[in-house]
């Protein structure tokens, strides 16, 4: 009975020996890419010569795919990307911030139905849209009038109707708490300084700070930063963790976003609002330490 005693008391000191068990007082760093989807979004427009609201508007993201500026220290904003670092203060329990970059691009062959109204003034190449919408129909891939009831307007050769998207991009800064489990020795492995296994889930909020493309009826875009509103979010995913430090994460993120505050084009009186569920589908790398 010593000698079993005196065995167990052994495993269980080596167990405590390695690195990767016990998690509490070390940081995280990560860097990975996303691909997006979106629901359908009522958009509502507004300005001093027009209200009016684009019903469900689908929207797509925008992938560059396998490139080198996921790595490219001078380009790695410019693909949909995630950044987060953290801290854990406790074995199973960490918080962190982050930057999750997506992409949102109106997509632009749709019909869409339309109620409001336009009044531009006559001196606008925008006032060829002139006229009360009520649910009609617009063609968002072509120029012009559309059939369905626009009226008057300047007859001129028109600009777009609408051309939207956050491509610079659709920025969710926020806050997450999460719950981390090691599910190496479910697997037989053991040894869990070489190689383990862990699933992780979390829920998080934060702000929505988009930088927003607009081309609306002919209008100078925004073109700038801007902080738009809120998201709420939740995630779960599969962590391999290699040698102690390294590792590599996938991770399901879905949410709510709600921006009452979008700038559009360079007047202070032009805004847009939409809220809408996303779902991301994360691939990351890391490291694990402690300082």
């Amino acid at each position: 009975m010593c000698f079993a005693v005196n065995m167990f008391a052994q495993d269980e000191i080596a167990i405590q020996d390695k690195y990767t068990a016990h998690n509490k007082g070390k940081f995280f760093v990560s860097w990975g890419g996303n691909r997006d989807s979106y629901t359908k979004s009522d958009v509502n427009f507004r300005g001093k010569d027009y209200n009016f609201t684009v019903a469900d508007m689908k929207a797509h993201d925008k992938p560059k795919g396998y490139h080198i500026d996921y790595v490219n220290p001078a380009n790695m904003t410019i693909p949909q990307t995630n950044f987060r670092m953290g801290y854990f203060f406790s074995d199973h329990y960490s918080v962190s911030i982050g930057w999750d970059h997506m992409k949102y691009v109106m997509t632009q062959n749709q019909i869409a139905n339309v109620t409001g109204n336009i009044n531009l003034p006559a001196d606008q190449a925008g006032s060829y849209y002139n006229g009360d919408y009520n649910n009609t129909p617009v063609d968002m891939s072509q120029h012009g009038a559309q059939e369905g009831g626009i009226a008057g307007g300047n007859q001129g050769n028109p600009p777009a109707f609408l051309m939207y998207e956050h491509t610079d991009g659709l920025n969710y800064i926020n806050t997450e708490v999460s719950r981390h489990d090691d599910i190496s020795n479910w697997l037989g492995l053991p040894n869990i300084d070489k190689v383990q296994i862990n699933l992780t889930e979390g829920l998080g909020a934060g702000l929505l700070y988009p930088k927003t493309n607009t081309t609306l009826l002919g209008k100078e875009r925004h073109d700038d930063f801007h902080i738009s509103g809120y998201g709420l979010s939740a995630k779960a995913g599969i962590n391999f963790t290699f040698f102690k430090y390294f590792y590599l994460q996938g991770e399901l993120k879905g949410g709510y976003i709600n921006m009452q505050d979008i700038r559009t084009t360079q007047s202070n009186n032009d805004k847009a609002s939409q809220d809408f569920f996303f779902l991301q589908r994360i691939i990351a790398v890391g490291g694990i330490f402690r300082i």
